[in-house]
């Protein structure tokens, strides 16, 4: 086979990408090596920032977005026994966000790509990227019994944290930035009315809380958990007891309960891989980089990497243009570790870490006075929650 770009994974970010070249006449094959059916069960954030909604209706897969999404201008931080709104709308210059599920999402890049007839492989196993470094890389894989090629000129690597992608640059080369928080977050998808219409994040002594939600009749709710839990450790009415005691009062009155669809844990950590291109492979999304979800960067994150990609593919097989490819790293990272900064500063600013002492819970305190004392500070909260331009 031979084909433009070769996107090693199948989430939504290897999907957008392929989608986006695909509207502009650029060839594309993905391989993937789950099934399209397990992609979609994977239960994972939905806060869009405005440039992330933008480059979905560039990829003509923003109408569902567009009707059954939610738009959210504000979120409110409860602490110290009151509730705080963050004003998006006001304080970042008339920007919103969008509360769609990834899932969601992702079946809407599926279906754009079947639509028109891209090419997604499924149940691509032993995947291995060749040649990186020289003019004509190509990938490998195996269906089944069979062992295929893909000739290529550009390599994507959106295959994910424990994908081969990053794996494939000599250790000489790169270089990686790691911080793991010792907690984790409980998470609880739950088919009830959400407690509220915005997002309640919630700093409390006996641990973070935040109430989310997925759609008017889809809720979703997390509480901060010490990372020896496990699951089973956690029945439904545990969970709703538990995240009832760290709510404020009037919202714990009306929180509508039920049996959980879907319950996990998920550790916290921050990860960055750099650079993120070697030769002519180009690192994206989880493949290159992992923020807490305190702040909802990870998805945005990824989608900012495939702007830049984009872009850069178009500028150089529009036009011949290869700077946006040559500078594709460095302008992606810088993007990058401004989420990181983001996300690491909501973390520690509302969640209960096990070796705090009272200096450090009195300075959280202060943190989200200051905050709610100061526009200057609303508004580099706002600006970035929104999302960073591009």
């Amino acid at each position: 086979m031979k084909t433009q770009v070769a996107i090693i994974g199948g989430g939504p970010s290897g999907l957008l990408l392929s989608q986006l070249l695909h509207l502009k006449g650029i060839d594309t094959i993905v391989l993937e090596r789950q099934s399209r059916d397990y992609v979609l069960s994977r239960i994972r954030a939905g806060v869009l920032e405005h440039g992330f909604a933008e480059l979905m209706r560039e990829a003509q897969c923003g109408e569902r977005m567009d009707r059954e999404g939610e738009i959210h201008d504000g979120f409110i931080i409860a602490h110290g026994g009151r509730q705080s709104r963050v004003d998006l709308h006001k304080y970042s210059g008339g920007s919103s966000v969008v509360v769609y599920g990834q899932t969601e999402l992702t079946r809407d890049l599926y279906d754009a790509r079947e639509r028109m007839k891209g090419v997604v492989i499924h149940h691509a196993e032993d995947v291995q990227p060749h040649d990186m470094t020289s003019a004509a890389p190509h990938v490998t894989f195996r269906v089944g019994d069979e062992v295929q090629r893909i000739d290529c000129d550009y390599i994507i690597g959106a295959d994910g944290f424990h994908g081969v992608s990053r794996k494939s640059i000599p250790a000489t080369v790169l270089r990686e930035y790691e911080k793991v928080y010792p907690f984790g977050w409980l998470g609880v998808l739950s088919r009830t009315k959400p407690v509220s219409p915005e997002l309640i994040y919630v700093r409390h002594e006996r641990g973070f809380a935040l109430c989310s939600l997925r759609s008017q009749v889809l809720s979703r709710y997390y509480i901060q958990v010490p990372l020896s839990d496990k699951v089973e450790d956690w029945s439904d009415d545990a969970f709703w007891a538990e995240l009832k005691r760290r709510l404020p009062a009037e919202v714990a009155e009306r929180l509508i309960t039920g049996p959980s669809i879907e319950k996990s844990i998920a550790p916290l950590r921050s990860f960055v891989a750099e650079p993120m291109r070697y030769g002519n492979m180009f690192l994206a999304g989880d493949a290159a980089h992992i923020v807490p979800p305190t702040g909802a960067r990870g998805l945005n994150s990824a989608a900012s990497d495939i702007h830049y990609l984009y872009h850069a593919m178009l500028a150089h097989y529009q036009n011949g243009d290869d700077s946006g490819l040559d500078n594709y790293s460095a302008k992606a990272l810088a993007r990058v570790w401004k989420a990181q900064r983001f996300s690491w500063w909501m973390t520690t600013m509302l969640h209960t870490f096990p070796d705090n002492i009272a200096y450090d819970q009195r300075l959280q305190q202060t943190e989200l006075e200051y905050l709610f004392s100061s526009e200057a500070a609303q508004s580099s909260l706002a600006e970035n929650y929104v999302g960073l331009p591009f």
